[in-house]
């Protein structure tokens, strides 16, 4: 009777994780494997079963728009992830110091992490907005000369994106360095003081290095959501002034939705997965690998 009981267990427990299996199978692997074929096509409004081989990949890195989107996402990915890892782990630091209030500091920094991009967005498009935003409250203060128009200057436009980004992004990073801070011995520390190490130096030439897989999670996870930004850029610019704002995931979804061109969307689709997979296999394959030798 044992051996009865133990299959229904098992069939039970298979049975339940089906819905997830289909819904990962249908909802992720068949997404990607449609996009793939669709990225080959000549698909416009509806998709079309034909084959094109890469001639919507060329069309594509021809596209003025899209090379103005990746140079803005090189741009914005390169500021946002130094500035809030630099600002994260700063925060990180200081809260480290056992200071009052950290509960409460770390809410707060933590604080915009926590709203949705589009609120993200809509609180900093009001705040860098020249006629009711910071250029307009200090100028009312008297600063008549004061000028902070980035926001509608199609050359500094993107860097306004930054500031949103990193506003919300060093919150998460904070947390994630806090945590790792955490876990240093507490030996070194005393070790440092006792030889008289300036505090400063044993971050960068001890701390830092022990920490490099929190530092390669963070990387990561700032990475793949440079790929993705699209709600902070929508919600702040729509993109503008012109396309001087644009990032390829919002390229994607005005030629998906905007121009009918399914299959020139779905070819900047592929590019994107593959930037992510780029991003995201290293660190899987390293981590892999730590944890055999751990094994061993």
């Amino acid at each position: 009777m044992t051996s009865p009981r133990r299959f229904l267990k098992r069939s039970a427990a298979w049975f339940a994780l089906l819905p997830l299996a289909l819904i990962v199978c249908v909802g992720y692997v068949g997404t990607v494997l449609w996009t793939l074929r669709t990225s080959v096509s000549s698909s416009r409004t509806f998709p079309k079963d034909d084959f094109v081989g890469l001639q919507q990949f060329e069309r594509l890195l021809d596209n003025e728009r899209w090379q103005l989107a990746i140079h803005n996402l090189a741009v914005y990915g390169v500021l946002y992830i130094a500035a809030a890892m630099l600002i994260g782990f700063l925060l990180a630091v200081f809260i480290d110091q056992k200071v009052r209030g950290e509960g409460v500091l770390r809410t707060a920094f933590l604080y915009p992490y926590a709203m949705s991009f589009v609120a993200t967005g809509l609180v900093w498009q009001w705040v860098l907005n020249p006629d009711s935003g910071l250029q307009n409250a200090m100028q009312q203060l008297g600063w008549t000369n004061f000028q902070f128009d980035w926001i509608v200057d199609q050359d500094m436009v993107i860097y306004t994106v930054v500031i949103a980004g990193t506003w919300q992004g060093a919150g998460l990073v904070m947390a994630l360095m806090l945590a790792g801070l955490r876990g240093i011995d507490e030996e070194i520390w005393k070790a440092a003081r006792l030889d008289g190490i300036p505090a400063w130096r044993v971050y960068l030439s001890v701390v830092l290095p022990m920490m490099g897989p929190t530092l390669a999670t963070v990387f990561t996870l700032l990475a793949v959501s440079v790929v993705k930004v699209f709600d902070t850029v929508v919600a702040m610019t729509q993109g503008g002034p012109g396309t001087a704002s644009d990032v390829p995931a919002k390229f994607i979804m005005d030629h998906l939705f905007g121009r009918a061109n399914l299959a020139l969307a779905s070819a900047g689709a592929v590019m994107l997965l593959i930037t992510v997979l780029a991003l995201v296999a290293p660190l899987a394959y390293v981590r892999s690998r730590q944890k055999s030798q751990g094994g061993h």
